[in-house]
């Protein structure tokens, strides 16, 4: 890839039905429905409802065999019905149900943590590498098997790894790691590769932005060095709903999407799954409208390793850079009646930041300069000094100033079609010069619609967090939208990063035909008892296929476990089973604070 310049991957194309994926046809939209799969008509009416927002695909679970056949009878009423939109069976724990519904639907997802190996115990195991080989041989053997019946009828496969489902096997010897992640979906192409089955799609899949991106760049690294080419389907599983599941969402394909990575996109929403596919869509426009822009000229960095994602070690200017969480830069003050400019927040109280003609010396007040303003920077003796420059503005004037004032942090702008490939060449030519200057990015935009602002900021603030860059993040936006709204985008942004917490992170489900309650309300009622705990990460999951493993992330989990019954954890523990649903959010509650991790509202 080119790190700062935007062009799609070459991939290998894919074929699905009658809209093939990868190669040069456009990024697919997909989602996938939450109706009972064995109930015809409410799961016909939602798949219509999904392909009329805009999807390319729509998956259904199918977690038996009863479910698996009557695939036949929701997509001959959809052919009747004049839709022809390729269906996608997601499939878990049975290999005999994928085999069913792979003679039915266009493509069969598999998922390598449980295709054949058994549900994640989080028992650790002990191979020797003979028992090793044996294990992935019985792999190779089960697989084959489906792989024929595509063949035969012309059925694609998607590889789904989720980092919540990864086999105790694979943990056994590679631990709960994106090394781990990546060869659990190899082991799967690698059969694919040697039965000459090319129709297939990977995914990598999770809660975590940084676990996802760091994974996926690993995979294409992978498959790089064994010339396998394959499309690639993107999603953070679990995002939750609202704003956070927006801005996680986004962060996460968005920064994949801006390396030239993606083929086809899910943004998976705790809403109706006809509500993901214009959210998709916005993120997809957006990046991909960076397509032939003005070239940008940048050199990486030679220590500097794309899969590592490790900060950038900066210098310390007050509660700026070095170890320091990143600062957010507003343009309203934080207390009212405050004339100055803007006003920067830390761990503790905010700082005042004026235009350096502004700049009086008064406490706790610092000024800013622009690269026309040199002069009057070097004669001032605040000890913070804000300096804002875009990368063309690189000088020898500026580099002295960069390099030798230990009281200057950097304001980095951009106002290129493609601001990640620009900033990202600013923060490539501070590493091969070894400058170690703070930098805060300032990114403006000119939104009315709050999505729209969450969606592209996100994604490009997320792609120079999880590159390991900026100290720090500065919205601004010239449309409509509120000062809180703004500054809740920037928190929530560094919070999907996992740069910075700021408030309860729900790592909550999108739902499918295996959630047994309203996922929706329940999520809303744990949101109005919980939100205030800013500390905790808390899981609501429909299902048992990615509860305990994605939740090991979380502090407390609360997990379906059959109709109107749900199970509730502590870190990946079940410690109460089969809870009426009814009494399961006072009981979560109860837990807490049973815990020592209650506070009251």
């Amino acid at each position: 890839m080119d790190f700062f310049n935007y062009r799609r991957r070459n991939s290998t194309t894919t074929h699905i039905g009658n809209t093939p994926l990868g190669g040069d046809n456009p990024i697919r939209i997909q989602s996938m429905t939450n109706t009972p799969t064995h109930e015809t008509a409410p799961s016909v009416e939602q798949c219509i409802r999904i392909i009329d927002a805009g999807a390319d695909y729509v998956r259904l679970t199918a977690q038996g065999t009863r479910e698996a056949e009557n695939l036949a009878n929701i997509e001959n009423e959809l052919h009747r019905r004049g839709y022809h939109t390729p269906l996608v069976a997601d499939i878990h724990f049975n290999p005999h149900v994928a085999e069913a519904a792979a003679a039915i639907v266009e493509k069969v997802r598999i998922n390598p943590g449980n295709f054949i190996d058994s549900a994640r115990t989080f028992k650790h195991l002990e191979y020797t590498d003979e028992e090793y080989a044996g294990e992935l041989a019985r792999l190779r053997d089960r697989l084959v098997r489906l792989l024929d019946i595509c063949k035969a009828h012309g059925t694609a496969i998607r590889i789904g790894v989720n980092h919540g489902s990864l086999s105790d096997r694979i943990m056994s010897r590679y631990g709960d790691t994106p090394a781990g992640i990546v060869e659990s979906c190899m082991e799967f192409l690698r059969v694919c590769r040697d039965e000459n089955f090319n129709d297939v799609v990977l995914s990598i899949k999770a809660s975590n932005t940084v676990v996802m991106v760091q994974s996926v760049r690993m995979l294409l690294a992978a498959m790089e060095k064994e010339d396998m080419h394959y499309p690639l389907h993107l999603g953070v599983t679990e995002a939750g709903e609202g704003e956070d599941g927006r801005i996680k969402s986004a962060v996460g394909i968005g920064t994949l999407l801006a390396d030239g990575i993606g083929d086809t996109v899910r943004v998976s929403l705790s809403e109706a799954p006809e509500a993901e596919i214009p959210v998709a869509r916005k993120l997809v426009d957006y990046i991909t409208a960076r397509a032939g822009h003005a070239f940008i000229e940048g050199t990486p960095a030679a220590d500097y390793d794309f899969t590592a994602m490790q900060r950038r070690k900066s210098r310390t200017v007050g509660e700026v850079g070095g170890d320091k969480v990143p600062v957010t830069i507003t343009d309203r003050q934080p207390h009212t009646g405050m004339p100055a400019d803007y006003s920067c927040h830390a761990d503790g109280d905010g700082i005042r930041i004026v235009p350096c003609e502004k700049y009086t010396g008064q406490p706790d007040t610092f000024p800013l300069f622009t690269t026309a303003e040199l002069a009057a920077l070097a004669a001032c003796r605040s000890e913070k000094k804000f300096l804002m420059l875009s990368y063309p503005q690189l000088d020898t004037a500026v580099w002295n100033v960069l390099d030798s004032d230990k009281s200057v942090i950097a304001v980095l702008t951009s106002r290129h079609a493609n601001p990640v490939g620009e900033c990202r060449a600013f923060f490539h030519r501070l590493l091969r010069r070894g400058c170690t200057v703070p930098v805060v990015v300032q990114l403006s935009y000119k939104e009315n619609e709050v999505e729209d602002l969450q969606l592209k900021s996100a994604a490009d603030f997320g792609a120079l967090l999880l590159d390991g860059f900026a100290d720090g993040i500065w919205l601004r936006n010239e449309g409509t939208i509120s000062d809180d709204k703004i500054t809740g985008c920037m928190y929530g942004i560094l919070q999907a990063a996992r740069r910075r917490m700021s408030h309860t992170e729900y790592i909550s489900c999108p739902g499918c035909g295996r959630t047994l309650f309203d996922l929706e309300k329940t999520i809303a009622r744990i949101k109005a008892a919980t939100s205030h705990l800013k500390t905790l990460k808390i899981g609501v999951m429909g299902c048992i296929v990615n509860g305990p493993g994605e939740m090991a992330d979380a502090d407390y989990g609360y997990v379906g476990a059959g109709r109107n019954r749900v199970s509730l954890y502590k870190n990946k523990t079940c410690v109460l089973k089969n809870i009426p649903e009814e009494e399961a959010v006072e009981h979560l509650i109860a837990l807490i604070k049973e815990n020592g991790d209650w506070t009251e509202p």
